[in-house]
Parts: structure tokens; C-alpha cells; sequence
């Protein structure tokens, strides 16, 4: 379990030199099952934003009300890990070189749909960057599955080839 414990860390070696981030990660960390649950209620809480902001789309300007939710269930879900590896460990592996470019997609289309739909009132718009979002999102999540990305490439051009 302390194996587990340290690779969803980011601790590979547990004789790694202590710098002044990991006192401050050590001073302020939390078990690993208060970890667990927080982990779970947020990403549920996500998911359940996500799903809520359907219904929305039934509503009077329903599809700005959906933008809103889809996007924070998204941020909520995605935020939901940092109680897993910590959030300097997050944001480490977040801007990794395989994955930099992914995150600043994902970041960007969160921005952007919460603008169109609070700021420019604006559903279609808001509805394209909700597609971007989706595929964002999924680009990134396929960056931690190993060869996932060079699968889903493969399959595309086969696929239009």
C-alpha cells in the first residue's frame, strides 16, 4: 500500500532528498483514506454537475445553464485527482511535455465555454467549445493510458483513409 501510496504521489524512491516543497507536502498532507474519500466525493460531485446540467436543457436558456454546469462537473472532476498525487504533482504531470499541449486545450476550453455562455450569452458558441471540451478532455485523459493516443490515431486515419 505505501508502494501505491508513494507512485500516485509522484514518489517513486522514498530516499529522495527533502526540499523545501516536499516539507510543505509533508506538513500538510492528509491520510490516504481521507484522501480516497475526498477523491470520490469530488469526482462523483463532477459527475453529478455534469449529468444535472442535462436537464438544464429542457429549461429557458437552457443551454448556457448546461454550459455552466457541464464545464464545472468537468473542472470538479478533473481537480478531484489532486487529492490522489497532491496538487504540485498534479500540475507537474499536467504540463508534462506529452501532455502540455492537451492541457492548455482543456484549460482553454473551460474559459472559454464559461465566457460564452455567462459573459456573451451566446449558446451555439457556447455549445462549440462544449464539443471542444469533450474532445479535450478525452485527448488528455487518453495521455495517461499508455500507447492509447497512437491507438486512437491509428484507428482515425484507417477509419478516413
Amino acid at each position: 500500500m505505501d508502494k501505491l501510496r508513494r507512485v500516485l504521489g509522484g514518489n517513486d524512491s522514498p530516499d529522495e532528498e527533502s526540499g523545501i516543497m516536499s516539507q510543505l507536502n509533508e506538513t500538510t498532507t492528509l491520510s490516504w483514506s481521507t484522501r480516497l474519500k475526498a477523491f470520490l466525493f469530488c469526482f462523483i460531485l463532477g459527475i453529478l454537475l455534469s449529468f444535472l446540467g442535462s436537464f438544464a436543457l429542457f429549461l429557458n436558456g437552457g443551454l448556457s445553464v448546461f454550459a455552466v454546469f457541464y464545464t464545472l462537473g468537468n473542472i470538479l472532476s478533473m481537480a478531484s485527482t489532486c487529492f490522489l498525487m497532491g496538487p504540485f504533482n498534479q500540475i507537474k504531470k499536467m504540463f508534462a511535455s506529452t501532455r502540455a499541449i492537451a492541457t492548455v486545450l482543456v484549460i482553454a476550453s473551460f474559459i472559454l465555454t464559461l465566457v460564452s455562455a455567462l459573459v456573451l450569452h451566446n449558446a451555439l458558441l457556447a455549445l462549440i467549445f462544449i464539443i471542444i471540451q469533450s474532445l479535450a478532455m478525452t485527448w488528455y485523459s487518453l495521455s495517461y493510458i499508455p500507447y492509447a493516443r497512437d491507438a486512437v490515431k491509428k484507428t482515425f486515419i484507417a477509419c478516413i483513409g
